[in-house]
Order: structure tokens, then sequence, then C-alpha cells
């Protein structure tokens, strides 16, 4: 396991002139699992594959447990990686591309099957153990991917790249469930590459939030849902995101286009301000608040999400259990300690 720190670090591809990864220092726990998350080309498999060793940093140092291995290969960083697509050694047996890491490393053959038994049980793979890894399907040639990729007690950090691309739907679940158990049992620092969401919050103690070449924010689920630190982070997490209204503050008082709203305890009068409210945090109402015109309701069968609109800005409203809406609710109330205020994008501090 390997404490893991990334300093002054950025990349620059050759022939690019703009950064795929700009400036970032950051040190990430021992044995804690993390996701990176963000959209295609926000840089998350650029700096999964400077830390992994496939990649060499155009500025700045990696470190594993304050050792310097920027110039070093994966092997040395001793690291097992897992990748988008399923590698798989066509010729052996599910059984034996378990074993091939702890064979290359000289273990008993008591060890090496006590390991791939345990491994192969977890994630689904016991009845296929003597099976040709060439007669399964992309699903479970994944899994072997996995599998392989966590076999292995002496690694510093397990990285998996977007590893459940080509699984079933119906098995991710399961799947996550199992790798954060891994984690559990096992304590390996691990690095988890994803688009989904659903996927960085169920799996990860820390979810580091990218978009374009930057880290917006690391921080626990919780945090990254209460107290986005970018309203990027505030869009992208939460099904709706974060509704964002320009506006302005003065003397602790929110102003959306001169229309008073919330009042804040503590905060500098900002005259370009941009106000955050999630949908779980908007009620509707008849006579107070914003005003907004209605668009439609899609029924999600635990909630109702109301599609609104103030002006041209899209207001997404998640309806409380048991709430109903009435013909004259033509207005939007924020709850008052769930706002979050930003400045060119970067969360204010405020009470």
């Amino acid at each position: 396991m390997a404490k893991i720190t990334l300093q002054n670090l950025a990349h620059t591809y050759p022939g690019s002139k703009e950064q795929a990864l700009k400036p970032m220092t950051h040190v990430w726990e021992d044995g804690a699992a993390y996701a990176l998350l963000g959209p295609s080309g926000c840089g998350k498999s650029t700096l999964l594959n400077i830390i992994s060793g496939l990649l060499a940093p155009s500025e700045g140092r990696v470190l594993f447990n304050d050792q310097d291995v920027t110039s070093t290969g994966t092997a040395e960083r001793n690291i097992a990686q897992v990748f988008q697509f399923p590698v798989v050694y066509d010729t052996m047996t599910v059984g034996e591309n378990l074993a091939f890491p702890l064979k290359n490393r000289g273990l008993a053959d008591q060890a090496i099957k006590k390991r791939v038994d345990e491994i192969a049980f977890m994630i689904g793979l016991e009845a296929t153990l003597d099976d040709r890894a060439s007669g399964l399907g992309a699903d479970l040639q994944q899994k072997i991917s996995l599998g392989r990729g966590m076999v292995r007690e002496d690694v510093n950090a397990i990285l998996f790249d977007e590893p459940l691309t080509v699984i079933d739907p119906a098995m991710k679940t399961d799947l996550r469930v199992q790798l954060k158990e891994l984690h559990r049992q096992f304590g390996h620092t691990m690095i988890y590459v994803t688009h989904d969401q659903t996927e960085a919050l169920t799996f990860a103690d820390k979810v580091v939030v990218m978009d374009k070449g930057e880290v917006l924010q690391i921080g626990t689920p919780t945090e990254l849902f209460e107290s986005p630190a970018h309203t990027f982070v505030g869009h992208f997490i939460g099904s709706p995101g974060m509704n964002i209204l320009n506006g302005k503050i003065n003397s602790n008082q929110i102003f959306i286009n001169n229309i008073s709203c919330n009042k804040l305890n503590k905060i500098d009068d900002i005259s370009d301000a941009q106000i955050g409210i999630r949908p779980e945090y908007c009620r509707l109402s008849h006579d107070s608040g914003l005003p907004i015109v209605i668009k439609r309701v899609e029924d999600l069968g635990k909630h109702k999400v109301v599609r609104a609109a103030y002006e041209k800005t899209d207001i997404n409203i998640i309806l409380r259990e048991g709430e109903e809406i009435e013909a004259d609710m033509n207005r939007v109330l924020f709850d008052t300690d769930k706002i979050s205020v930003y400045q060119n994008d970067w969360r204010v501090d405020h009470e």
C-alpha cells in the first residue's frame, strides 16, 4: 500500500498548446479508495497513467510513500492496473489467468490456490475456473481482468480505468459492492476512473472531480453534494444537478434580478454572485419566492421532478414525499441553510 503524492504535477502532450493536466499538488492517503470522476476528455486517464508510470509528466513529481518514482516504470512502482477493455490470456483457463501474477512472483502452489479461490469466489468466477478464457463473453473476461488486478496482496496500489464499461448492467451493482468489500478486507490504495457518478460515489471514500484538466474538488460524497467547491461540481453531482442562478449579495440579502430572496447571516457584498441550490432544497409556493413557469413534471416513482424556469434560467425542483402541486403554485422558495454562493464559479464562504 502507498501514500501517493502529486507534487506540482502538470502535463502537456507533445504538439499541443493546451495542458491536458493543469498544475496540481495533492496527497492521497495510504489505503484509501479514490474515484477520478469527470466527463470524457477531462484528464482522468492521463492522471491515472502518470500515477501508474505508463506516462511521464511534463512537469512535477510523483511520490510513493515519499519516494520519488517519477522516472520509474509500472513494475518498479509495484502496482496493478485494470483497463477499460478485458486483457486476458486466451490460451489459459480462468484459474490460470488469475494465478499468473502470483506464479510470476514465485508463490507456493498452495498459497496461489488459496488466493485464487478467494478472489474467484468474491467476483463470481468459482464455477468457471477450469474454463478456457477464450470461450467466455466480454463481461466474464473483464471479471478475469478485475480478478487478476486484485489477486496480489503486496501491491502499492490498484488502478482501475473505467473497468465496468463492458460489464452487463445487471452485474455492475454487484461488482461495485464486491470491489468495495475487497478494499475493506485488504486495504489496498485504490484509484478508480469513471464518468459515472453512481460508480464513483458508491465505490470511493473520496471522489476527485475533474474538468478540463483541473482537479476542482476532492471530497466525500456528502461533501460534494452538500458543499460543492465549484459550480461544475454542483452541476455534475446529483440528478438533477444543482440549480445555478445569477444574482448579487447586498447587506447579507440575496437578490436575483432585483427580486429579494433569502437573507444570509454573514457574507460580503458580491455584485456578480452565482446562487446555487439543489433541487432537493427547493419548495413550491403560492405567494412568496421567485416567480417561475412550470414546464413539466416527471414522476420517477420515489419522487417527482418539476422542470421549471425563471425567465431563461432552468430550475429543477424535487418534490418531497406526499407533496402535491396545486394550480396556483407558481413560485419557488429556497432553504436558506442549503444555499451555496459562488463568484467566478468558485465557492464563497458564508454563514
